[in-house]
């Protein structure tokens, strides 16, 4: 028996099929687009999660890296759980327990302060470093502001085939504190101040956008007030050429009592 298909027929089902091809191919083209999105969405969100995590003080720590009897190398956690990273500083300063400076360095960017030095294993070391982001915002809104002080002791040990040991090691294995509260910076009103040169060895130049200077106040990195002026003028420049190089807090005050707060590194 012989089937006739009329040209009817052949249009109907090529049409049908070729329908039906495109409705398959459109249908994968929007699964494939479906699942661009969602990926890449996915990624946006990874990517701003990673960019705006900052740990607060009391989980960041430092620990020894590296010791022998006349060299330390300390490894700082707030350089690789602080971002953005690049805007990361660290004012490092060691004193022995009459506060004579040991070693001090501002470092940026980088988790590891190393140096070599003659103080004695018998006495204990006094170890300070003040961690600064003004681009790291943390939960609470505040930058990240953290002061770590520690002291460091030479251990000793023996090992089980009876050779002796020792290492510079942590006291007492401190975490950050947040000096933001102690610096009073959550107090501060909208002003704005230009500080200039900033870092600088010895000259800051300061003015504010609105009113006068009453006052200006300089903290070390412990959050000790280390200079205080009265003014009443649009413009100071101050000398901190006799400070030791670092991190330190600077607060203004206009005639209204508003305050500004801004960071100043010493070269």
């Amino acid at each position: 028996m012989i089937i006739a298909i009329s040209p009817l027929d052949v249009n109907i089902k090529t049409s049908y099929y070729g329908i039906f091809a495109t409705h398959k191919t459109k249908t994968n083209i929007m699964k494939k687009f479906l699942f661009t999105l969602i990926v890449g969405l996915g990624l946006t969100q990874i990517t701003k999660a990673q960019i705006t995590t900052c740990l607060p003080c009391d989980q960041l720590d430092m620990s020894v890296n590296v010791s022998d009897t006349n060299y330390l190398n300390i490894y700082h956690a707030g350089q690789y759980l602080t971002n953005p990273q690049e805007f990361n500083v660290f004012a490092w300063e060691f004193t022995d327990q009459q506060g004579n400076i040991i070693f001090e360095d501002t470092i940026v960017d980088n988790a590891i302060v190393s140096f070599s030095h003659s103080f004695p294993i018998t006495d204990t070391m006094n170890v300070t470093v003040y961690l600064r982001n003004d681009s790291a915002i943390l939960p609470d809104g505040n930058i990240v502001n953290c002061l770590f002080e520690d002291q460091i002791y030479w251990e000793v040990g023996v090992f089980f085939n009876g050779t002796p040991w020792g290492r510079w090691e942590f006291l007492h294995g401190n975490v950050g504190a947040d000096v933001t509260t102690t610096l009073g910076i959550n107090n501060i009103e909208p002003l704005t101040a230009s500080v200039y040169p900033n870092p600088s060895n010895d000259l800051v130049n300061i003015s504010l956008k609105e009113g006068q200077i009453l006052k200006i106040e300089l903290f070390n990195m412990t959050g000790r007030l280390i200079f205080e002026q009265n003014l009443n003028s649009k413009t100071h420049t101050l000398n901190i050429g006799d400070y030791p190089s670092g991190v330190y807090q600077m607060r203004v005050f206009n005639q209204n009592n508003d305050i500004v707060s801004t960071t100043v590194l010493k070269k």
